[in-house]
């Protein structure tokens, strides 16, 4: 039930979305492309080596949470009460109770809006800091851009065996590679980690053999690739695409890192019950083992955020869980030295209407919403920009998804202003407006 939002838009939709791009998309120029993207010189210094996306899909509300208005009339200000922060003058709503206690480790953004108020274009927004070309519909999916994820992988490359782009439990709507390619899509693990048969699909041979059939498998097929081929120049050629899928596979199977991070079971149970024995605790601990291995980005899919009814009811058990949960990974990350390299992100495609509506919800709202952004420089204790008193719109320091977008690059060490070109060449800006969020930038 939590992970379906109005549109009931669920986890094997963005299943069967993920296997269609990597069976649609090629090929060969474009790994010239990867190529070329990672000798570039317009890589920035990087803060970040790893970023950890929490996308709460549906649209988290930023009253209930991270803004709320406790001035406000009851229609507006809503039942729950707000609570002190660690940091003098900063509240948050009471189901936010681990955060306002280490709310000096990551800054608050208040002030992003935008104009797509349904779940599909909001979603490729803030997943690409692109607006969609045309109209884009409540349950669409779409990917006219690289997504944060797949642009990453796209300018970082293989670590260790592993995939660069790992997104779990499935990949959000617009979370896709665009005209990059499917190499660059994310390796999806749609499977709980919480669970006590837990197995990660493609890292494990399979049943029946061994590592000697297995090399001695390889080994037939290096022959047959030294067969003649089309040259290099021939437009598309198909065995060059499937060549890049066989390494990686390989790559992924015959690597120590990803048979290491996938083994959750190595954790103590101290350190499992902490992050929550969840699957949305489990998978963002996943995700910690995940950053130890190399792994530049991995996006946690956690879906149920469209509360157009019993919004009170249904986040008095889910905030305090997100709560507990995205604290400890913050902790956690500091504790092992990680969190000065990690970004950390929370967010949806947007937030919540000020009036609360007969149901008990609120209703899309692209005006205003709030962003949590930790670790690699981000000044912890910040409330970056301001809605009104009401909360009905970004009033102060307002910001654009472009400029959301554009931070999380450039901690990456990846140039926002940077062109790529699709297969027919055609150049495009990475984002159209590369400006940063200079409060986050030290």
């Amino acid at each position: 039930m939590w992970n379906k939002n109005c549109q009931g838009i669920n986890r094997r939709d963005c299943l069967q979305l993920g296997v269609s791009t990597a069976l649609g998309i090629g090929f060969a120029d474009l790994l010239k492309l990867q190529l070329q993207a990672a000798d570039s010189p317009d890589r920035l210094k990087a803060k970040a080596k790893s970023c950890i996306l929490v996308w709460l899909d549906g649209g988290p509300t930023h009253y209930e949470t991270f803004d709320p208005k406790p001035e406000a009339p009851v229609e507006i200000r809503g039942e729950y009460h707000t609570i002190d922060t660690k940091v003098p003058g900063i509240q948050f709503s009471e189901h936010m109770k681990k955060l306002a206690g280490i709310s000096d480790k990551f800054a608050v953004v208040r002030s992003i809006r935008h104009n797509q108020g349904n779940h599909g274009a909001g979603n490729h927004y803030m997943m690409t800091g692109a607006p969609p070309r045309i109209p884009v519909g409540c349950g669409a999916f779409v990917s006219f851009h690289p997504s944060l994820g797949s642009a990453t992988a796209h300018a970082r490359g293989h670590q260790n065996g592993l995939p660069s782009y790992f997104s779990m439990p499935s990949m959000t709507r617009s979370g896709g590679p665009s005209f990059l390619g499917a190499q660059y899509a994310p390796f999806v693990v749609p499977s709980d980690p919480n669970s006590k048969n837990f197995r990660v699909r493609d890292v494990a041979l399979p049943a029946g053999l061994d590592d000697l059939r297995f090399g001695h498998r390889q080994d037939l097929r290096n022959l047959v690739d030294q067969l003649p081929r089309y040259t290099e120049k021939s437009v598309g050629d198909p065995a060059l695409a499937l060549d890049e899928f066989y390494s990686q596979s390989y790559d992924l199977m015959s690597s120590a890192a990803a048979q290491e991070a996938f083994d959750i079971g190595r954790e103590e149970e101290t350190v499992r019950s902490r992050f929550g024995r969840h699957p949305f605790g489990q998978r963002a601990l996943l995700a910690r083992r995940l950053v130890e291995a190399g792994v530049p980005f991995i996006t946690l899919n956690e879906g149920g955020w469209d509360h157009h009814r019993d919004l009170f009811k249904t986040c008095k058990t889910r905030l305090p869980t997100l709560d507990a949960t995205v604290a400890t990974l913050i902790e956690d990350l500091e504790e092992r030295g990680l969190l000065e390299e990690t970004l950390v992100v929370v967010l949806g495609e947007f937030g919540r209407t000020p009036k609360i509506n007969k149901d008990g919800g609120r209703d899309h709202w692209s005006n205003a919403m709030s962003v949590l952004m930790a670790g690699a420089g981000i000044p912890g204790g910040t409330i970056v920009g301001a809605t009104d008193r009401q909360g009905y719109s970004a009033s102060e320091r307002v910001l654009s998804p472009e400029n959301f977008v554009s931070t999380i690059y450039s901690k990456l060490g990846i140039d926002p202003n940077q062109i790529l070109y699709t297969p027919q060449g055609r150049p495009t800006h990475l984002v159209s407006n590369a400006e940063t969020i200079s409060e986050l930038m030290t």
